[in-house]
């Protein structure tokens, strides 16, 4: 109709004289261009015309997912966690790997069994030992506190305590990942006071201890004791690759002064028997603190010995090429002495 093509441009257009004229309704007046959008054409049904205006989204969660959209809806739901019981195990298995882990290559805890390392360690304390420095090649150091196997014979035979089965197979378990000590292995922990080249020696009557002729102040023993007790020693040349050790309650540790006369080795401990360097003491609370060097160990001189042997090598090497550079300056003068005359004549 005619009505109809005019319209098609936007809204109706009305004549200004006529107020009369009814503004469109089902009955006269031309439809909204909204209204004509879903309108049906030729052949279609108007139920199908106005459903395909709803949008993708309402219709398939409206219609309870029916059509292809809500298919898909349905397949990007999040899947449903398991169960905190299920996991549990997951869990507990990752953590006993992580602390075995770092029980063998990071840090591990030792428990303090005696008053040979008093004042610094009291009976019952838990120290941290390193164990991860070992592994780049690290050696024991003077002054370090540090944790070893027994070398053969110093603890003696241990009683055999009965615990009980369930109590033991425990003990076997949180000592394999580290959480308590062992009760097969025999450590002990004492303070390193000299290592390999070093000439250590105690000549008693309260004198000091001394490494390479330097007398060690020692303000870590404990209170009363003098530096090497009633056992004197020395002097004793340390082997490469050992250490000599000693315990802080210097008359209260069986350390390198007693077991001189096991082996060849003068009371010396193997480096390959050390565990690793106490680094922190980490229980109780109130007893938190860090085992550092003593600044004696730091004084001048002390590593005299150590020096030398690289400056004997390189006088080795030296002497050598004077020698040679010598012989090659008289070689050279007496052709001199021989040509000059010949010159002249």
């Amino acid at each position: 109709m005619a009505v109809g093509a005019r319209s098609g441009h936007g809204e109706p257009e009305r004549r200004p004289e006529r107020t009369d004229e009814p503004s469109g309704g089902p009955s006269g007046g031309d439809a909204p261009q909204e209204a004509r959008s879903q309108t049906a054409g030729p052949g279609q049904d108007a139920t199908t015309v106005t459903s395909s205006e709803t949008p993708a989204s309402e219709d398939g969660a409206g219609r309870g997912g029916s059509g292809g959209e809500g298919r898909g809806a349905r397949r990007d739901e999040p899947k449903k966690q398991r169960s905190f019981w299920k996991e549990l195990p997951l869990l507990i298995g990752i953590a006993l790997v992580l602390a075995l882990l770092i029980k063998t290559f990071l840090v591990q805890a030792f428990s303090i069994p005696s008053e040979s390392m008093q004042n610094t360690l009291q009976r019952g304390d838990r120290v941290l030992v390193d164990k991860l420095t070992p592994w780049f090649g690290s050696k024991p150091e003077r002054g370090e506190v540090v944790v070893f196997h027994d070398p053969g014979g110093w603890l003696g035979e241990s009683p055999a305590t009965d615990q009980g089965p369930v109590a033991s197979g425990l003990q076997k378990v949180l000592s394999f990942i580290g959480l308590m000590p062992s009760a097969e292995e025999k450590d002990l922990i004492k303070r390193v006071i000299a290592v390999g080249g070093d000439t250590v020696e105690c000549k008693g009557n309260n004198e000091p201890v001394t490494v390479n002729g330097k007398a060690l102040d020692e303000p870590y023993i404990f209170p009363g004791n003098t530096p090497c007790g009633d056992k004197p020693f020395g002097p004793i040349k340390v082997p490469q690759g050992r250490i000599w050790v000693m315990g802080d309650h210097r008359q209260d540790s069986l350390d390198s002064r007693y077991h001189q006369e096991l082996d060849r080795f003068q009371g010396t401990v193997s480096e390959d028997e050390v565990v690793g360097r106490a680094i922190v003491v980490a229980w109780p609370v109130n007893r938190w603190s860090t085992l550092p060097v003593p600044s004696t160990f730091d004084q001048p001189g002390l590593n005299a010995a150590a020096a030398a042997a690289p400056s004997a090598l390189g006088l080795a090497g030296a002497v050598p090429l004077v020698l040679w550079r010598r012989r090659r300056a008289l070689r050279k003068t007496g052709r001199s002495i021989v040509v000059v005359p010949a010159a002249k004549g």
